[in-house]
């Protein structure tokens, strides 16, 4: 079945400020001819992962512009849930593909959720694999049907991808987040929308050095000890563990060093429960490493206290669907050392606004460099965070859609 997900009110005017030139002015022409649309975001979670995000800005700042906008999210067991992850790491070239059982599973619940799904939308945005199988159940209902795919399917197992193939060819359009990262295979019309964040979230609005001071100190981390940070769901894509291994290796130099990993658990990813686990293991029994998540009422503002607290934020991953914990440590004016993988380099100018990398010992060199250079850093952090209002914020995306749906409307 699928699930109403309520949001709260947002306004683009408040936004005006934060974002270049006349894009605001640019929205709200778009919008015009949009007036009263009917649209529907369908995706797999309400919270824990980077779509749920997006999606608790971008729909209501849909609705403040004119368009009747609803959020639905997939509901179904937790073997549904673990078959949708394998597809989900299978679509990014693991080995690993759904067995029939697992299809018939996933068949079955996308079945379900298009029998509750109703009519009347103009425009149905299907996010991710997920719920991805709902076109093919549906029909298509009077409205034009995107499928917006925020993971790099660009080397998939090709069993998957012949599986999913035929499904994806039901819809209007496809969105990707990279130009590399479209399906092959596809014949539909494509659009590259880069994700962006919220700058108003709690997340990321402006917090003082002392209250970040304050909300991190409630976790153990006190006194002037520079911080190392990842923030990020613990998944293998993510290597937590190569940066516990930075670590120890910067640490050698600067042995008060502290590191932070935090995280969420989104309940669409069962694997990340035992990979925290792992985690915690490889770390040890030093106490100088805090593991913590959403379980430890890790919230929002506490992702964004840790942010504006750390020396180093680090984004280690080995791959990467885009990748905006990048661009909200950039936003903090924060120098970041990201995996040269996905969108990451999209968002960071190698040795401008952060550094990329490919080992561990590179990172381990670049988080060194940071703590070597703080004045350089800070101007780099700085850079780091105008490249983020030019190109990664909220009002852009909504931007982009209103864009899509005027064209699919012709």
């Amino acid at each position: 079945m699928l699930q109403e997900v309520h949001v709260g009110h947002k306004s683009l005017a408040d936004y005006q400020s934060m974002v270049v030139g006349s894009l605001v002015d640019e929205i709200r022409e778009l919008a015009k001819e949009l007036e009263g649309a009917r649209v529907l975001h369908v995706n797999a979670t309400s919270f824990g992962g980077g779509v749920a995000e997006i999606l608790y800005t971008l729909v209501p700042l849909m609705r403040d512009v004119g368009l009747e906008t609803d959020w639905r999210v997939i509901m179904a067991a937790q073997e549904f849930y673990e078959g949708t992850k394998l597809t989900h790491n299978s679509l990014q070239g693991d080995s690993v593909t759904l067995d029939q059982a697992q299809r018939d599973i996933y068949e079955t619940h996308n079945r379900i959720a298009a029998e509750s799904l109703g009519s009347g939308y103009d425009f149905i945005v299907i996010h991710d694999p997920q719920p991805l199988l709902i076109r093919n159940y549906a029909g298509d209902l009077g409205a034009k049907w995107i499928w917006r795919c925020h993971i790099d399917t660009s080397t998939p197992n090709q069993d998957t991808a012949d599986y999913l193939l035929p499904y994806v060819q039901q819809y209007d359009t496809a969105i990707f987040s990279m130009e590399q990262y479209v399906f092959r295979g596809l014949d539909i019309p494509l659009r590259i929308f880069v994700p962006a964040i919220d700058p108003l979230s709690t997340k990321n609005m402006a917090l003082s050095p002392e209250d970040a001071e304050y909300v991190v100190s409630q976790f153990g981390i006190e006194g002037d000890y520079p911080l190392m940070l990842q923030i990020s769901r613990f998944d293998p894509w993510k290597d937590p563990l190569g940066v516990i291994d930075a670590y120890r290796l910067v640490k050698q130099d600067y042995p008060d060093l502290r590191l932070a990993l935090v995280g969420s658990m989104a309940t669409d990813d069962p694997e990340g429960w035992s990979f925290f686990t792992h985690t915690v293991e490889h770390a040890g029994e030093d106490s100088d490493i805090l593991i913590l998540s959403n379980l430890n009422n890790v919230g929002n503002l506490e992702v964004n206290a840790f942010q504006a607290r750390a020396d180093i934020i680090v984004q280690k991953s080995t791959r990467e669907g885009f990748g905006l914990t990048v661009s909200e440590a950039l936003w903090k004016a924060k120098p970041t050392v990201g995996g040269n993988v996905g969108g990451i380099p999209v968002q960071i100018i190698n040795g401008k606004t952060g550094f990329l990398v490919e080992s561990v010992e590179q990172c381990a060199d670049r988080c060194r460099w940071i703590l070597d250079n703080p004045e350089d850093a800070k101007v780099m952090g700085r850079t780091g965070k105008e490249h983020v209002r030019a190109n990664f914020l909220t009002p852009r995306l909504l931007r982009d859609y209103l864009k899509l749906f005027n064209d699919l409307r012709g």
